[in-house]
């Protein structure tokens, strides 16, 4: 098993470090979320490290609540992409016939709509609801965890060990998660990270839109776009969530290297 090297290490701090902030963050911020505690964009100052925002609310404690909230729910949408993904995924490549090529068309049909303008209008007509959020981005995630999955289960299924286990009669959830499953994993975990980027980052553009996490709560992208205008003003205030942003997400990215590396090793070996 191959060490995880510089890169990786800072990765998986940065992931721990935002893991925890998602975590506990609710509990340690000094003010509530919507709670406003001086003027308007005010300078970091030891009562407010981070300053205050467009409406006087601390930024500290809206990052941190935020913090939850933003990676609490791409993390949701991106697990419930990959249970119908992977499980429809599966489904294609040991079944197949026909019922294979109807899942690879409604994919299709799916992945030809843009995907933004696909949630834009759909966000439109529903509530803007967290439950909401993580279904549609669930739902346009497991079309590419669906294709994956089908790709290196296909590779499997052909092997001698699952046609063992068809002899044997074994059912399709024994040959699905029993036999396949292991042996995609390392794939499926790359993609795993991925796939979070892609959420957290689309859950992020719907945010900055006004179709995400809606106001009073607190989500990184809304706060970009709520302190967008103080740019103008040479205020740096909207940069701390943007930096928030980008930051996670080379941390995930970093790990994915990493992991993709070790399964190229493995599969090498």
């Amino acid at each position: 098993m191959s060490r995880p090297g510089a890169g990786a290490i800072l990765g998986f701090g940065i992931v721990a470090g935002f893991a925890a902030m998602a975590l506990f963050g609710p509990f340690l911020a000094p003010h509530g979320e919507s709670e406003i505690v001086g003027d308007v964009w005010e300078p970091a100052s030891t009562a407010h490290p981070l300053g205050t925002d467009h409406l006087g609310r601390d930024m500290l404690s809206r990052l941190l609540f935020g913090a939850s909230r933003s990676i609490g729910v791409a993390l949701a949408a991106t697990l419930l992409s990959f249970a119908v993904g992977t499980t429809l995924g599966y489904v294609a490549a040991v079944v197949g016939g026909r019922l294979d090529s109807w899942l690879c068309r409604v994919v299709d049909a799916l992945m030809a709509i843009p995907t933004l303008i696909f949630a834009l209008v759909v966000l439109a007509v529903l509530p803007p609801e967290l439950y909401v959020l993580v279904l549609v981005i669930a739902l346009l995630d497991s079309t590419r965890v669906f294709r994956l999955a089908r790709a290196v289960a296909m590779d499997v299924v052909v092997m001698d060990f699952v046609e063992v286990a068809r002899l044997r009669g074994e059912g399709l959830g024994w040959i699905m998660f029993r036999e396949v499953l292991p042996n995609t994993l390392p794939p499926l975990m790359a993609e795993f990270g991925l796939r979070f980027c892609f959420a957290f980052l689309f859950l992020s553009s719907l945010s900055f839109l006004g179709l995400g996490i809606q106001p009073p709560l607190a989500d990184w992208g809304g706060m970009v776009r709520d302190n967008a205008n103080a740019i103008a003003f040479g205020l740096a205030v909207p940069l701390v969530p943007a930096a928030a942003i980008a930051l996670l997400t080379v941390g995930v990215n970093l790990v994915v290297d990493w992991q993709l590396e070790r399964a190229l090793r493995t599969r090498r070996g």
